[in-house]
């Protein structure tokens, strides 16, 4: 894969990073600028991966020396277009065929309702009132960017990354119903 520095794994493979890997995915679909690859993640997957426009510039240098990408000339506004290479696809085929690895669950919510018996009953019911109502609020925009979706022809997969925002909203929703009504139970008894 070209002279470039190509940091690899044990396995021999271009070593790259989820960030770096969803740069290069984006631009499967053709040459895009840092502000458009910003836009694009905010867009498809919006809640459920989080990249700051600080971040995709810092990835799209380190891929551009290693070879991954290729940097176009600046347009306007400074917008340098950015092109996948052949090294990149393969990197990216790559880190595709090992797969997303484990999540990470990291929700301070479950942090504050573990240590619920030193807040308080009172206080604990109010937040999670308060995440009752965000998590409603969640579900309507997730179905309003859906029908978006739906409408605009987005592809199937794109429109699933939604529907899985929709499903843990109602899964997140039921439990915390179940959660308030318990708390409110044990209160009164």
């Amino acid at each position: 894969m070209g002279g470039k520095d190509l940091r690899v794994d044990r396995e021999g493979a271009v070593a790259l990073n989820a960030t770096a890997a969803s740069l290069l995915g984006f631009l499967h679909d053709g040459p895009c600028s840092g502000w458009d690859l910003t836009r694009l993640v905010e867009t498809r997957l919006g809640d459920f991966w989080s990249i700051t426009r600080s971040q995709v510039y810092r990835e799209l240098a380190d891929l551009s020396r290693r070879g991954l990408v290729e940097a176009g000339e600046t347009g306007r506004r400074d917008a340098r277009p950015y092109t996948l290479t052949d090294d990149g696809r393969k990197a990216f085929a790559a880190w595709a065929a090992q797969g997303p690895g484990a999540a990470t669950i990291r929700l301070p919510l479950l942090l504050f309702v573990s240590l619920g018996r030193h807040i308080g009953t009172a206080r604990l019911l109010e937040e999670l009132r308060a995440q009752l109502g965000a998590q409603r609020a969640l579900v309507a925009e997730y179905e309003a960017q859906r029908a978006r979706l739906v409408d605009s022809g987005a592809d199937a997969l794109i429109i699933a990354t939604v529907d899985y925002g929709i499903a843990t909203s109602n899964v997140t929703i039921k439990w915390l119903e179940g959660l308030v009504a318990r708390l409110r139970d044990e209160d009164s008894a």
